[in-house]
């Protein structure tokens, strides 16, 4: 018999929790996760499932209006944010319910209530009740970060946003990323005036610049409003409900609703680890090694919580590699280069591999490849709207190093194309391959 309750105990059931835990009953590991909120994550619960979904709604205003073009005899619509607001909760309380039954059929118990870590190999529930484990994996993930400045109280984040009573009618924005760019172009393809406020003088810092600036001019087009180098003074409640929001070196702006999209921040306030020894950093990450132990041998740390890459699913392979390295008997280690990565934004970006910038200054020597076209689709719909492709190449050797690329469907299409990139396959041989036409991809085999 163990001297532990537990095999392993797991804080979190976000993707990486799940992941882990479940992987590591599979491999015959006792295995209990404490969640204090619901099974399935941000990603499922608060952010990429349901945003995702608003992409989906929101998306329908300029399908609607297209379709006329196309011979469709679209009667005078309206939209009902309740119906969309409660449809996409009625999707997460089912994942939600996935989720729980995938960790009970292997045999994973869950405890729905909070918990710290009180010793290296002892976590404290909040009922009190003590339970000891062999290993403690810490999978809490992240929270939305908020500035504090006169009134910040008044704004709300990505975790509220999904369950507002009503449609904005005018919509401020704090941010630059991409969680800020996705809710700017749900919101105004839904109707809203989105003002988008951000303190530097560029949106989407790491991305190649040509796509982000495609994105800015796109967004401008369609009539969102950007303020750039711009920052809170205050926010003040009205009377009627709306809010007078104050910023340096601008006219005042009256909202409805202000959205902070100002980053995340590792949820380890309170969760004991320096207590118990483990280090973290500056931003109160868990600082991990290569097989995400912690400075302390027995408490180990995969997903947002430790600020390394946050999406999810690098959250997925980590658990995956951790339970196979501690339970399974096979070592193995995530690898972080090329991920791919995308914004749901109107229309999507997406990109793997190095910028353009990047590439100069880590290879010197680099080709650039592009297409700049019209889809088909938008032709016939008459809309001016513009895709971009990007091919970055190593110029010595013709390695593709970089895809980046903005325009319907990118993310869908990236995904295959990602895996020509991380193959390290060349530019000659997306030359030697046969177009499939007509279609948005084949720009990819065609690029000058």
């Amino acid at each position: 018999m163990s001297d532990y309750d537990y095999d392993l105990f797991v804080i979190g059931a976000g993707s990486g929790g799940v992941r882990a835990s479940r992987i590591a009953a599979a491999h015959g590991a006792r295995v209990a996760v404490a969640e204090e909120y619901r099974v399935g994550g941000t990603c499922v619960i608060r952010g990429c499932v349901p945003k995702k979904l608003l992409v989906y709604g929101a998306h329908f205003a300029e399908d609607l209006k297209d379709a006329q073009r196309f011979g469709w005899n679209v009667p005078e619509v309206e939209f009902d944010w309740a119906t969309l607001r409660d449809n996409v909760l009625g999707e997460v309380d089912r994942l939600n319910g996935l989720y729980g039954q995938t960790l009970s059929n292997n045999n994973v118990d869950v405890i729905l209530e909070r918990a710290t870590v009180s010793g290296a190999h002892e976590v404290t529930l909040a009922s009190g009740r003590k339970i000891t484990a062999r290993y403690i994996l810490i999978a809490v993930g992240a929270h939305p970060h908020s500035p504090e400045f006169p009134g910040s109280e008044h704004g709300i984040t990505s975790n509220e946003v999904f369950h507002l009573e009503k449609l904005p009618r005018r919509v401020v924005i704090a941010g630059g990323g991409y969680i800020a760019n996705e809710f700017a172009g749900i919101f105004n393809e839904l109707g809203s005036k989105v003002t988008l406020i951000n303190r530097s003088d560029v949106i989407l810092r790491g991305y190649d610049e040509s796509i982000r600036d495609r994105l800015l001019q796109i967004s401008m087009t369609k009539g969102v409003e950007f303020r750039f180098n711009c920052g809170f003074e205050s926010i003040d409640k009205n009377d009627d409900g709306t809010f007078t929001v104050m910023t340096k070196g601008h006219d005042p702006l009256i909202a409805d609703i202000v959205l902070f999209a100002t980053g995340r921040v590792p949820n380890t306030d309170g969760l004991g680890l320096a207590e118990a020894g483990v280090e973290l950093d500056q931003h109160g990450a868990v600082k991990v090694d290569a097989d995400n132990k912690s400075s302390v041998d027995s408490i180990y740390a995969v997903g947002d919580v430790t600020n390394r890459v946050q999406l999810t699913p690098v959250a997925i392979r980590e658990g995956q590699a951790f339970a196979d390295t501690i339970f399974g008997n096979k070592p193995h280690r995530v690898d972080y280069d090329c991920i791919p990565s995308a914004v749901f934004s109107h229309p999507p970006m997406a990109g793997v591999g190095l910028t353009e910038s990047q590439a100069r200054n880590k290879l010197g020597s680099v080709s650039v490849y592009t297409s700049d076209f019209r889809a088909m689709k938008n032709v016939l719909a008459n809309r001016n709207e513009r895709a971009l492709y990007k091919m970055v190449c190593d110029g010595t050797t013709g390695r593709v190093v970089g895809l980046h690329m903005i325009g319907p469907d990118s993310p869908e299409i990236l995904q295959a194309a990602a895996i020509a990139v991380k193959a390290g396959l060349t530019k000659d041989q997306f030359d030697q391959t046969v177009a499939l036409h007509p279609s948005m991809a084949e720009e990819l085999v065609l690029m000058k």
